[in-house]
């Protein structure tokens, strides 16, 4: 990392250092020119007497040259963008500054330049630079709480700052706290005979006040469709966390599926990414069960959903998000298959909407666990798939 500050003193840059920019940009070059390698027009052979079968395999051969081509194209944004991203820091006042280090040095922490940077989506962060000074560990969250009362401003500690401040100096980002606060449910029974769900869900806290959740069921029951669908889940947590927009992170796990190519293995995907700030939600479902929004006003319920097949099917999949503002006191609800399996015999979805604007409960744990009940005696007790219920209810932070 470099610094670099403007001619007027009044604000430093920091980025990657020249030689590891140049690095990343030749990277990027590298994959861009390997990605038009494989971006070729589909050509069958010629001079052979080929049939149909043949002629199926190359043309599947062709489109995973192609999402190859799409997936090294999206490599070579990202470190392009990393090469060039820079974070501009401006100067605290000095006597805020002042009142922030002798407020830490009080209670044995030796801060340096905290500075403001903004964040993109109109908010303005603290960066500073803390250690401990008797070499104990103190709370991270306990700082920004003294630094929230000095500056007069509600501070929270970013996703990705250290917990605790030790000996060594760190870097600590402090964000403003979100406007919308957010509580996660989960309720969950195993298929008959089974140890494990095939099951899995994540709940992803990212920079910027936004939260993703996500829901896979993998095909069947058991140790398999459990391996499956964590599987999904790890690809799509890593490749986030690494930079991929949400649709190209799809893109990729459909493809690493489908490029395997395995009969039985299509895991259902539901996303539901929440910006705390604005209080907005997207949807994004391949193949899963139609998740429901209970509005806190008039207690309705709507029924969100996409007609998308599952992951691995089709070479390229194409999902269009599903947006939707949030208002204090609303709840999202996502459900397995299971679940709609426990309502055959009714219209699952008008079923469930019912039971929703009928529960008074504000609990997230506590809608999930009263609706897998009732899912459980729509079956007749029988559990003949993996059931998940995830609740997630949103409220103003006041």
């Amino acid at each position: 990392m470099s610094w670099s500050r403007s001619a007027d003193k009044e604000q430093q840059a920091a980025q990657v250092s020249d030689l590891c920019r140049r690095r990343l940009l030749n990277y990027a070059d590298s994959f861009q020119e390997l990605a038009r390698s494989y971006d070729l027009e589909f050509l069958p052979s010629e001079g052979v007497s080929q049939d149909r079968q043949t002629i199926l395999e190359e043309k599947r051969l062709w489109e995973n040259r192609q999402a190859i081509s799409g997936h090294l194209n999206e490599v070579a944004k990202i470190m392009t963008e990393t090469a060039c991203e820079a974070l501009t820091l401006y100067p605290m006042e000095a006597r805020k500054r002042r009142r922030i280090l002798q407020a830490l040095a009080e209670e044995g922490i030796r801060a340096e330049n905290p500075c403001y940077f903004a964040q993109g989506n109109g908010k303005q962060a603290i960066v500073l630079t803390m250690r401990a000074a008797r070499g104990q560990k103190i709370a991270a969250e306990d700082a920004a709480d003294m630094i929230s009362v000095v500056l007069d401003r509600r501070l929270q500690l970013s996703v990705s700052s250290p917990y605790t401040i030790e000996s060594v100096p760190r870097s600590f980002i402090l964000e403003e706290e979100s406007d919308y606060l957010v509580l996660t449910g989960f309720s969950r029974v195993v298929k008959e005979d089974e140890v494990v769900s095939g099951d899995n869900y994540a709940v992803i806290e990212a920079e910027k006040g936004r939260m993703t959740i996500m829901l896979s069921d993998g095909t069947g029951s058991g140790e398999k469709a459990c391996r499956d669908s964590e599987r999904v889940l790890d690809l799509m947590e890593k490749m986030l966390e690494a930079g991929y927009e949400t649709d190209a992170a799809i893109s990729m796990v459909n493809t690493a599926l489908f490029a395997v190519g395995e009969d039985g293995n299509h895991p259902t995907l539901d996303i539901c990414e929440i910006d705390l700030y604005q209080g907005s939600c997207q949807f994004r479902k391949v193949g899963g069960a139609a998740t429901f929004l209970k509005r806190s006003g008039d207690g309705k319920v709507e029924q969100l959903a996409l007609g998308n097949l599952p992951l691995g099917i089709f070479p390229q999949i194409e999902v269009k998000p599903l947006c939707r503002k949030l208002e204090d006191g609303d709840y999202l609800v996502m459900v397995s298959d299971g679940v709609v399996d426990a309502f055959e015999k009714e219209d699952y979805e008008d079923r469930i909407s019912e039971v929703l604007a009928g529960i008074e409960d504000s609990n997230p744990g506590d809608i999930a666990e009263r609706l897998l009940r009732i899912a459980l005696r729509a079956s007749g007790g029988r559990v003949h798939d993996d059931m998940t219920i995830g609740v997630i209810g949103i409220w103003e932070n006041q």
